[in-house]
Protein backbone atom coordinates (compact mmCIF):
# COMPACT_ATOMS: atom_id res chain seq x y z
CA UNK A 1 0.00 0.00 0.00
CA UNK A 2 1.42 3.61 -1.23
CA UNK A 3 2.15 5.71 2.07
CA UNK A 4 0.11 8.75 0.06
CA UNK A 5 -2.80 6.95 0.46
CA UNK A 6 -3.01 6.96 4.20
CA UNK A 7 -2.40 10.83 4.38
CA UNK A 8 -5.44 13.04 4.63
CA UNK A 9 -5.33 16.18 2.49
CA UNK A 10 -4.80 19.58 5.04
CA UNK A 11 -8.03 20.26 6.34
CA UNK A 12 -6.89 23.78 8.21
CA UNK A 13 -4.24 26.33 6.19
CA UNK A 14 -1.04 25.87 7.84
CA UNK A 15 -0.37 29.66 8.42
CA UNK A 16 -3.00 29.02 11.56
CA UNK A 17 -0.61 25.59 12.37
CA UNK A 18 0.63 27.67 15.50
CA UNK A 19 -2.36 28.44 16.89
CA UNK A 20 -4.45 25.20 16.64
CA UNK A 21 -1.23 22.92 16.89
CA UNK A 22 -2.73 20.79 20.31
CA UNK A 23 -5.54 20.01 18.08
CA UNK A 24 -3.70 18.96 15.32
CA UNK A 25 -2.49 15.83 15.75
CA UNK A 26 -5.42 14.71 18.21
CA UNK A 27 -8.38 15.07 15.07
CA UNK A 28 -5.69 13.61 12.93
CA UNK A 29 -5.93 16.53 10.29
CA UNK A 30 -1.32 16.24 9.88
CA UNK A 31 -0.25 13.38 7.28
CA UNK A 32 -2.61 10.96 8.68
CA UNK A 33 -1.28 10.72 12.00
CA UNK A 34 -3.97 9.05 15.22
CA UNK A 35 -3.56 8.20 18.08
CA UNK A 36 -2.13 4.70 18.37
CA UNK A 37 -3.18 2.23 21.47
CA UNK A 38 -0.45 0.91 23.54
CA UNK A 39 -2.62 -1.69 25.77
CA UNK A 40 -5.48 -3.85 24.59
CA UNK A 41 -9.24 -3.05 24.98
CA UNK A 42 -11.00 -5.55 27.58
CA UNK A 43 -14.41 -6.78 27.63
CA UNK A 44 -15.36 -8.24 31.20
CA UNK A 45 -18.82 -10.22 31.23
CA UNK A 46 -20.46 -12.06 34.01
CA UNK A 47 -22.70 -15.14 33.78
CA UNK A 48 -24.13 -17.24 36.14
CA UNK A 49 -21.19 -19.67 36.82
CA UNK A 50 -18.13 -17.24 35.67
CA UNK A 51 -16.37 -14.24 35.08
CA UNK A 52 -15.13 -13.45 31.20
CA UNK A 53 -12.35 -11.35 30.30
CA UNK A 54 -11.87 -10.91 26.83
CA UNK A 55 -8.97 -9.70 25.89
CA UNK A 56 -8.18 -8.20 21.93
CA UNK A 57 -4.51 -8.86 21.21
CA UNK A 58 -3.75 -9.20 17.37
CA UNK A 59 -0.58 -10.80 16.16
CA UNK A 60 0.45 -12.21 19.00
CA UNK A 61 1.07 -15.12 20.33
CA UNK A 62 0.36 -17.18 23.46
CA UNK A 63 3.72 -17.44 24.27
CA UNK A 64 3.73 -13.55 24.89
CA UNK A 65 2.00 -13.34 27.66
CA UNK A 66 2.35 -13.56 31.02
CA UNK A 67 -0.80 -13.99 33.48
CA UNK A 68 -0.77 -13.96 37.73
CA UNK A 69 -2.93 -13.37 40.30
CA UNK A 70 -1.26 -11.91 43.90
CA UNK A 71 -3.54 -11.55 46.23
CA UNK A 72 -7.16 -10.44 44.44
CA UNK A 73 -5.34 -8.81 41.73
CA UNK A 74 -4.86 -10.44 38.04
CA UNK A 75 -2.71 -9.08 35.95
CA UNK A 76 -2.15 -9.44 32.45
CA UNK A 77 0.89 -8.39 30.94
CA UNK A 78 2.85 -9.20 27.28
CA UNK A 79 6.44 -8.43 26.12
CA UNK A 80 7.00 -9.11 22.29
CA UNK A 81 9.81 -8.36 19.67
CA UNK A 82 9.07 -5.02 18.01
CA UNK A 83 8.90 -6.17 14.42
CA UNK A 84 11.09 -4.45 11.74
CA UNK A 85 8.61 -3.75 9.28
CA UNK A 86 7.26 -0.31 9.17
CA UNK A 87 3.55 0.15 8.70
CA UNK A 88 2.13 3.14 6.31
CA UNK A 89 -0.49 3.54 8.88
CA UNK A 90 -0.82 1.81 12.55
CA UNK A 91 -3.54 2.00 15.12
CA UNK A 92 -2.64 -0.29 17.79
CA UNK A 93 0.85 -1.57 18.71
CA UNK A 94 1.07 -3.82 21.89
CA UNK A 95 4.69 -4.68 21.68
CA UNK A 96 4.40 -4.37 25.68
CA UNK A 97 1.79 -3.79 28.01
CA UNK A 98 0.53 -4.92 31.51
CA UNK A 99 -3.16 -4.51 32.40
CA UNK A 100 -4.30 -5.12 36.74
CA UNK A 101 -8.12 -6.04 37.59
CA UNK A 102 -9.29 -6.50 41.19
CA UNK A 103 -11.10 -9.68 41.51
CA UNK A 104 -13.99 -9.90 43.56
CA UNK A 105 -14.14 -12.63 46.01
CA UNK A 106 -16.63 -14.52 44.59
CA UNK A 107 -13.58 -16.25 42.54
CA UNK A 108 -12.35 -19.39 42.26
CA UNK A 109 -8.82 -18.69 41.97
CA UNK A 110 -7.28 -21.77 41.68
CA UNK A 111 -9.33 -22.87 38.66
CA UNK A 112 -9.01 -19.38 36.30
CA UNK A 113 -8.28 -20.86 33.16
CA UNK A 114 -6.95 -18.88 29.67
CA UNK A 115 -7.27 -19.64 26.36
CA UNK A 116 -5.72 -17.61 23.06
CA UNK A 117 -6.88 -18.36 19.39
CA UNK A 118 -7.12 -15.95 16.56
CA UNK A 119 -5.89 -12.43 18.63
CA UNK A 120 -8.25 -12.56 21.23
CA UNK A 121 -7.23 -13.58 24.57
CA UNK A 122 -10.22 -15.02 27.08
CA UNK A 123 -9.95 -15.72 30.53
CA UNK A 124 -12.57 -17.70 32.23
CA UNK A 125 -12.41 -16.79 36.40
CA UNK A 126 -15.24 -19.61 37.69
CA UNK A 127 -17.87 -18.29 41.00
CA UNK A 128 -17.76 -19.99 44.18
CA UNK A 129 -20.97 -22.32 44.71
CA UNK A 130 -22.25 -19.35 47.11
CA UNK A 131 -22.35 -16.65 44.42
CA UNK A 132 -23.85 -18.97 41.67
CA UNK A 133 -26.83 -19.41 43.76
CA UNK A 134 -26.47 -15.95 44.81
CA UNK A 135 -26.80 -14.99 41.37
CA UNK A 136 -29.67 -13.99 38.66
CA UNK A 137 -32.17 -10.96 39.18
CA UNK A 138 -34.63 -11.04 42.42
CA UNK A 139 -37.66 -9.57 42.19
CA UNK A 140 -39.62 -7.15 44.22
CA UNK A 141 -42.66 -6.82 44.76
CA UNK A 142 -44.75 -3.70 45.12
CA UNK A 143 -47.03 -2.65 47.65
Amino acid sequence: MSKELTKAAPVVPAVFNEYIKPWIDFFDFNGGRIITATVPAVNITEEKNKFKLTVAAPGMNKEDFKIGIEGDVLTISADTEEKEETPARQEYNYSSFSRSFRLPASVVKDRVEAKYNNGILKLYLPKTEEARRAYGTMHIGIQ
